[in-house]
């Protein structure tokens, strides 16, 4: 078939408590068959969970802040990973230091981000590929919590209605086919609730090829809304 893609799109990944180590000595132990699976696609993507920095300056927040070595990129380059999706409850957890070290390390090593910078223009910045003669778009955000870059200050794309319907209608018009990938819902719970529902649905109508979210740490179901699919974790 003519145009034909493979895109895999990952859910959190997070090297920490001990398992830091192994992500970079030993990846497949991370990834398992999963490697080919995306060393193999023209697109592969997963959400970077963590700031990848040896800064020790934390933010205050509530709940933990994590972070991961910068050495840990190599389990990424390991896994044929294209993209890291950066909007997300973490990338903020040590400032605008791990923000930009984030960046820098997966740019040195030929990853390519998307949902954070260091500030909000710059996260808001929605990543543009052509594949095969398709340009492919992807949006990425996440709900707010102590994460959000600002005019000011780094970090992610935040989940705003007004804001990201105008980059999804944006990026529509501007590409073949709009990925929307959303970090966000109730950890542990699987199933989304009706205000994500309702929204993800209004994504869909709103221009998204597809709308695949995380956070939740379990599957969350899907559905197909006007042609769309919609994962919610």
């Amino acid at each position: 078939m003519k145009n034909l893609l493979t895109i895999n799109i990952g859910g959190d990944f997070a090297p920490i408590n001990g398992a830091e180590k192994t992500a970079i000595e030993l990846p497949e132990q991370i990834w398992g068959d999963a490697i080919e699976l995306f060393k193999n696609a023209d697109l592969s993507i997963v959400n970077l969970e963590v700031p990848l920095t040896g800064s020790i300056e934390k933010i205050d927040k509530t709940g933990p802040n994590i972070k991961a070595p910068k050495e840990c990129v190599s389990s990424l380059k390991a896994a044929g990973i294209d993209l890291v999706t950066l909007a997300n409850n973490h990338i903020y957890d040590f400032g605008d230091k791990g923000v930009a070290d984030t960046l820098e390390v997966c740019k040195e090593n030929g990853i390519d981000t998307v949902g954070a910078g260091m500030n909000l223009e710059e996260a808001q910045k929605t990543y543009y590929k052509e594949i095969k003669g398709l340009k492919i778009a992807v949006v990425n955000f996440a709900e707010n919590e102590w994460n959000s870059a600002e005019v000011d200050h780094a970090g992610s794309n935040p989940m705003d209605l007004i804001d990201n319907i105008k980059q999804i209608r944006n990026a529509k018009k501007n590409s073949d086919f709009v990925m929307v990938i959303v970090h966000g819902g109730h950890e542990y719970y699987s199933y989304p609730s009706p205000r994500m529902q309702k929204q993800y649905r209004f994504y869909a109508e709103e221009g998204a090829n597809i709308v695949v979210s995380h956070h939740t740490h379990c599957a969350s179901g899907y559905e197909i809304h006007n042609d769309v699919p919609i994962f919610y974790s």
